[in-house]
């Protein structure tokens, strides 16, 4: 058995083509948006957000749309009257990739319930030969004795036997083809614990991060889901915090100002 921690890496993020959007916006109106945006430092995630929002309204800059007798020229202001609105679809447009590492497969079972705009590609075991079985344990599993020695002698005893079925099927003979290790990796991984780590990537836009971080960091959620979604919780307060502003955060809990956003 190999101990390890659940860990969240964010390796992908909304990049906005500034040349293509100021080519639009001088066809149609808006430059003094665009010009004002780009010498602050928000994130492209939030100026993508704000642009998408105002296209609805045509409000990038006062006259352009002769309904609109105001414009709010402070985007933070501007993204949290989008979340207060519970104008939820203009957060779709921006997504963000993770890494999640070490986490169970009971973690991703309940991760991948949430479909709505969210992706996944996981670490398949009817492929990925096992050579030892990566474990997580909760603090307050580590601090009971006789629990610890029972769960390590039985996760020995089971990476044991991924070993012998290994040898026994002879999957690293010279010549040994391709489809019978998948056949047998297939049926090895039937012997895998549900708690074995793995790795899945993780997309997700903004919307379905703001529902699923508030769900998954509820005192009734599963304890390494709650973990792991504290820690993208904190990513994207600060990939995005004009959309996370409305969150307050009470013994690991994350809870919004506004829901259904």
């Amino acid at each position: 058995m190999r101990p390890v921690e659940p860990s969240v890496e964010l390796i992908s993020r909304p990049k906005i083509d500034w040349e293509e959007i100021t080519a639009y916006l001088e066809e149609v109106g808006g430059t003094a948006w665009s010009d004002r945006v780009r010498e602050q430092d928000s994130p492209d995630s939030e100026d993508l957000l704000e642009f998408a929002g105002r296209m609805c309204y045509r409000s990038w800059e006062p006259g352009l749309n002769p309904n609109v007798g105001r414009v709010r020229t402070d985007s933070t202001q501007y993204l949290g009257n989008v979340v207060a609105s519970q104008h939820g679809s203009v957060l779709e447009h921006a997504s963000y990739t993770f890494i999640l590492h070490n986490v169970s497969r009971v973690f991703t079972h309940e991760l991948i319930r949430h479909r709505a705009g969210a992706a996944y590609s996981q670490e398949s075991l009817r492929y990925v030969r096992l050579e030892d079985i990566p474990f997580w344990f909760p603090e307050w599993a580590r601090e009971d004795e006789e629990l610890m020695k029972r769960s390590l002698d039985l996760l020995d005893r089971m990476e044991e036997h991924q070993k012998w079925m290994s040898e026994h099927f002879g999957l690293d003979e010279e010549g040994q083809n391709f489809t019978h290790k998948k056949h047998m990796t297939s049926f090895m991984r039937r012997f895998a614990p549900e708690g074995l780590a793995t790795g899945i990537v993780f997309t997700a836009n903004l919307r379905t991060l703001r529902h699923v971080i508030e769900m998954r960091t509820a005192k009734g959620a599963e304890e390494e889901i709650r973990l792991v979604f504290n820690k993208i919780g904190e990513i994207m307060k600060k990939e995005a915090p004009a959309i996370f502003a409305d969150y307050t955060v009470e013994d690991g809990e994350w809870i919004p100002g506004t829901r259904k956003a």
